[in-house]
């Protein structure tokens, strides 16, 4: 019965077995982050200023334009995962469980077999932060929605809460994944700094706190920061770096940029702003996710922004391309997004 059993294994996997060893695969593990822009319903929500998406509003926003929209969301996520759904999709400003539950559910992407976990926050307009999740590769262990205090700035609007999500990989070890969408840059650049830095300082800390209590932390940080690899509250206050060119210099407890490298090439970007590329949308790591002695890591080699011809349009007035967007002003294109997609591909073997 032995050799049989030995016999069958070495059949179905494509390697030889000594004495005492394991079987082990390895998988490509993609993960996604993606601002979807303005994923609203077409219903009104007490608590929340949503009117712009009614339809008797300046939008005119109805039940066919919001199904067109859920299936052109869903078509990017299956589109970045190529011939398999990405394992982890953070996405940013989704209004509320119920588009959530329509996205996975009502949209092409229902064959996906996704889970989900969201915020639900203060936020004036309503939108919020999402996880989506494979529960074949992702079993999930804890989540949490961190809210973001003003402290001493009086007139810190209520923003996105961050979203915390802890799942257990096929590996037996957990990963810690957090979802941000940091204040945006309304009012200048300048002037709606602070706010970030509060958001980035309240993430900071928690991932500080965590890096404490695992023995390997295993950290992935994605989202929408409303800033560049290069300013203060990515660089400075959470201490995300370019990773080095001599990887054997990773610390397993700093934070690495993906793609802060890539961003001196000309038109590098997820986000088109009076004619200039730039990163908005980011994924981050800690040093122990670049060891490729470990079950799970990834290298900077193997993140980008997602720019298929399809959810790009032609840009009339700086010339170019752009995201092909769901609105130009307040005229109906019916695209997708004013953001690309960020991807990067880990090897998980187990």
């Amino acid at each position: 019965m032995k050799f049989i059993r030995l016999f069958f294994l070495t059949c179905i996997f494509p390697f030889s077995l000594s004495h005492g060893q394991s079987v082990k695969d390895t998988v490509t593990f993609r993960v996604m982050s993606y601002n979807v822009e303005n994923l609203f319903d077409c219903q009104h929500d007490s608590l929340k200023n949503d009117y712009e998406f009614m339809p008797d509003a300046i939008r005119h926003w109805t039940y066919s334009k919001y199904k067109k929209k859920l299936d052109n969301i869903a078509r990017v996520i299956t589109a970045v995962g190529r011939w398999s759904p990405p394992a982890l999709v953070a996405l940013c400003e989704v209004e509320n469980d119920s588009v959530m539950r329509d996205l996975t559910q009502r949209s092409i992407l229902r064959e996906g077999g996704y889970q989900y976990v969201m915020t639900s926050s203060p936020d004036q307009r309503g939108i919020d932060v999402a996880l989506l999740y494979q529960r074949g590769v992702f079993k999930l262990l804890s989540t949490q929605s961190i809210r973001i205090m003003p402290g001493r700035h009086k007139e810190f609007h209520p923003t996105r809460d961050i979203l915390h999500v802890c799942g257990l990989l096929p590996d037996k070890d957990s990963l810690d994944v957090f979802v941000c969408h940091l204040p945006s840059r309304s009012g200048g650049e300048k002037q709606s700094e602070p706010y970030r830095i509060i958001v980035a300082g309240v993430l900071k800390n928690i991932v500080d706190s965590i890096m404490q209590i695992r023995t390997t932390p295993r950290i992935l940080i994605m989202g929408d920061f409303n800033d560049y690899p290069n300013n203060k509250s990515i660089r400075q206050v959470l201490g995300a770096k370019a990773p080095p060119h001599n990887m054997n210099e990773i610390q397993s407890k700093q934070l690495y940029h993906l793609l802060a490298q890539r961003t001196a090439e000309e038109e590098f970007g997820s986000y088109k702003f009076q004619g200039e590329w730039g990163l908005l949308d980011h994924i981050i790591v800690s040093g122990s996710l670049l060891n490729k002695d470990s079950s799970f890591h990834t290298d900077p080699s193997k993140a980008d922004v997602f720019h298929d011809s399809f959810i790009l349009t032609d840009d009339e007035r700086n010339g170019g391309k752009q995201p092909f967007r769901t609105y130009q002003g307040m005229k109906y294109i019916g695209g997708y997004s004013d953001h690309l997609p960020v991807w990067a591909d880990f090897t998980l073997i187990y």
